[in-house]
This record gives C-alpha cells, structure tokens and sequence, in this order.
C-alpha cells in the first residue's frame, strides 16, 4: 500500500516537473537526495534514453543531477545539524537510560564520523536507502563542508553516471534495465565491502 503511494507520487512529480527539462531533473534530484524516499532510476534512465535519441545532452543532465544531489544532501546535512543534535541531547537526558543513549556515545559517534566521514559518505552515496539518510550523521557529526560536498558529488557522480548509462543503452526495454541495474546495484555493495576493507588496512598501516 505505501509503496503503491509512493510510486503514485513519484510519477506524479516526474509528469509535472519533467516538462521543465534540465531544471526538472535539478529538482527531481534534489527531492531524491532530502529525506523523501523518491527513485532516481525514473528519472536518469528516461534521461539518458532522450540522449540516445538526440533530444538531450548527456553533460547538462550529468551536472543538473549532481547539482540537485548537492541541493537535497544540504537539505538533510543542516536539518540534522540544527534540529537533530538538540533532539538527540534531549533524548539522551529524558531518556538516555532506556535507549542506551548517553553523551558518551553521542561523543563517540561524532568521533567515528570526525575519522571516516569521507569514505562513509562516499560509500553511502553508492548503496540504495542509504543514499538518501548519509547525509544526516554527516550533518550531525558537523562534518568538514568541503570533504562533504567532495565526497558526495563523487559517489553521486559515478552513480548518475550509471543510470544515465543505462538509459542510453537499453533505451525502453524495462526487462533488460531491470536485470543490469539489479546487478550494478550488488556490484555497487561487493564494491562498498572492498573499499572499506581497503580503508581499513590503509589506515591501520598509517599507524
């Protein structure tokens, strides 16, 4: 039922803001990277595929949706950065003891955020869901703006890449989008895993 409503609202914005052309998809990705649980597969696969046809060029809709990415990763970087540390304080002191919440471990989570940000946020830009939440620890940890702009324009970067790519490949055959992106998306997961392992041994060789 909510996915169905979901869908709904999602072909809704595409209909009436995807007429608007490059400024469309600005929005459309913008909306997709806040806190609204909205795909971004229906709106770079039709993208590309009006690349393949001519109609659009593959370098406007490449910035237009990092643009929009950034726009709607700020959204959920400052929300969480004035809203979300006076909400999680005062969870703590009402009720820290039930939630095992305490300003040690509000510490402690900004000090993880403080010394791996980046390939967090990075890594998290690549992962479905999580794509759209990374943003908010980054923002409550008050994490560097420039690392945070870098490394989420980069794991945007390379997944708008990917569905625009598809788009242009496979055009309207939804069947074979479908299967490719399924398998770019557990290819994006062995990836994140690797990363991070590779992370891991980099930074314990640093000391």
């Amino acid at each position: 039922m909510i996915s169905e409503i979901l869908s709904d609202f999602a072909n809704f914005l595409v209909i009436s803001i995807g007429s608007l052309g490059y400024l469309g998809i600005f929005i459309l990705m913008a909306i997709e990277s806040s806190f609204i649980p909205f795909p971004s597969e229906i709106v770079l696969i039709p993208a590309g595929y009006l690349v393949y046809q001519g109609k659009m060029s593959v370098f406007l809709i490449f910035t237009a949706s990092i643009l929009g990415s950034l726009l709607g990763a700020f959204v959920n970087y400052y929300l969480a950065n004035f809203l979300g540390r006076r909400a999680v304080n005062s969870l703590a002191k009402k009720y820290g003891k039930i939630f095992f919440i305490d300003k040690n471990s509000i510490k402690k989570s900004e000090k993880f955020f403080e010394n791996h940000g980046e390939i967090t946020t990075f890594i998290g830009r690549l992962i479905p869901v999580i794509r759209q939440l990374i943003s908010l620890p980054a923002g409550f940890a008050k994490m560097n703006i420039g690392k945070f702009i870098f490394y989420t324009a980069l794991g945007a970067g390379i997944w708008s890449a990917i569905l625009i790519y598809l788009g242009y490949a496979f055009g309207q055959n939804q069947e074979l989008i479908k299967q490719n992106l399924d398998k770019i998306t557990v290819f994006a997961v062995i990836f994140s895993i690797i990363a991070v392992v590779i992370y891991v041994c980099v930074k314990k060789k640093k000391k």
